[in-house]
Formats: C-alpha cells, sequence, structure tokens
C-alpha cells in the first residue's frame, strides 16, 4: 500500500490519525452543548441544535479548529475545558508503535494538524507522541486550514521538503484532496478514526489503513 522506498517525508495529521476522534467528538457534540446550556439556562436539546449549527456554518475554516474563537462565541474558556477533560484524549492503537518505526527509519517526521495550539499542547502532552516528530505544524500558524493550498504554500516555504518523495496521512478526505491538488506523492486515509463509530465503508480514491501495523517502514 505504501510505497516506502520512494518516501523521505512523513507528514502526519493528529486527530482521528494519531489520536482517538472519539475524544473530540465527545467533547464537541455532548459536553460543549451541556456547559452552553448550563451557562446560559437553556434545555441541552436546544444547546445541542444551536451549536449543530454554528459548527457546520465554519466547517473547513479556520475559525472551526479555533478555541479562540470558540471561547469568544461561546462565552466558554474551551481551552480549559480541554484541559479538565485530558484523561480522555487517547492514541489509536499500534500509533506509538509506528511512530518509533518512522521516527527511526532515518524520515523526516512532521505533524500537520488543524488543531489549535491551546488544544495542541494538552494533546501532545498527554499523549506522550511529541518527540516523534522533527517539526509539529498547526495550521493556525500560516492563518491556513489544511484544506487551503495557503497551508501547503507555507509548510514548504517555512519546512522544505520534496512533495512527491512525501507521505501524508489524514482522516479527512477534504485535506487529502488539498494535499493531492499540491502535489504530494504519497496519500492515505484512516478508516476507522473514532472508536466509538464504525469504520468507514471506503476512503476513495485514497487507499484506507485499517491498522498501522499493516503500514510499518521498511
Amino acid at each position: 500500500m505504501i510505497d516506502w522506498h520512494h518516501i523521505d517525508t512523513v507528514l502526519l495529521d493528529m486527530d482521528g490519525t494519531l489520536l482517538d476522534l472519539a475524544y473530540d467528538n465527545w467533547f464537541w457534540l455532548q459536553h460543549v452543548p451541556q456547559e452552553y446550556a448550563r451557562a446560559n439556562h437553556m434545555r441541552p436539546d436546544d444547546a445541542h441544535k444551536l451549536i449543530a449549527e454554528w459548527i457546520h456554518r465554519h466547517h473547513g475554516t479556520l475559525n472551526w479548529y479555533c478555541l479562540d474563537f470558540w471561547s469568544d462565541e461561546l462565552k466558554l474558556d474551551i481551552a480549559a475545558m480541554k484541559r479538565h477533560t485530558q484523561e480522555r484524549i487517547a492514541v489509536r492503537p499500534g500509533t506509538l508503535e509506528f511512530l518509533d518505526r518512522v521516527r527511526t527509519s532515518g524520515r523526516t517526521v512532521i505533524l500537520a494538524t488543524n488543531a489549535h495550539r491551546g488544544a495542541l499542547d494538552v494533546k501532545l502532552d498527554r499523549s506522550g507522541i511529541r518527540p516523534y516528530f522533527h517539526q509539529i505544524v498547526s495550521s493556525h500558524d500560516y492563518g491556513a486550514a489544511k484544506e487551503t493550498a495557503g497551508f501547503w504554500e507555507a509548510l514548504q516555504q517555512y519546512h522544505p521538503f520534496t512533495p512527491g518523495a512525501a507521505l501524508f496521512i489524514d482522516d479527512s478526505l477534504p485535506v487529502l484532496r488539498a494535499a493531492d491538488h499540491y502535489g504530494i506523492g504519497h496519500l492515505a486515509c484512516i478508516r476507522h478514526p473514532d472508536s466509538s463509530q464504525p469504520p468507514r465503508a471506503n476512503t476513495d480514491p485514497y487507499p484506507g489503513i485499517d491498522r498501522w501495523q499493516d503500514v510499518l517502514p521498511t
């Protein structure tokens, strides 16, 4: 599935790829609406519906991933809520072995995430994945989400790499399409990003990864 002999740079997403997306889905779909309802004396169902509409409106934009934006919108301290619930953060099965094998293979390893720095540091420290990366990049550093060409252009500018010899793994098809359009040579998609949900039926047009053990570098 992955032609490791032609790859010298490995770009990895975080949420839903290295970390279980179950935490983020629980946080935004359950915890935040509950706290918003409590703070605003609303019925939980009404708060859930309102926040779901806001999230949908900003989907795929940098605001969608920005803790400061949501703190201002909801009048909640989202970063503090992340810190207080960090015990729910978990790595996906096989993640640490995969990262260790990639790092010791001699390839450059870059974390490329849309996560806001306020959540990123909490997740890196809780999960223990920070030491495996040569560079850790948030789209907020560049003011452009991974779904846009601006992110990939900035990544190339600040951390030069050969696109055709790079592998990028993500759980988001829109993000993978943006990377594909930019010219990233090797792409793969996570089939089961959220352990609380069934695996997706397909990841077309990109190869799907079921288990890290199946794609360890050679």
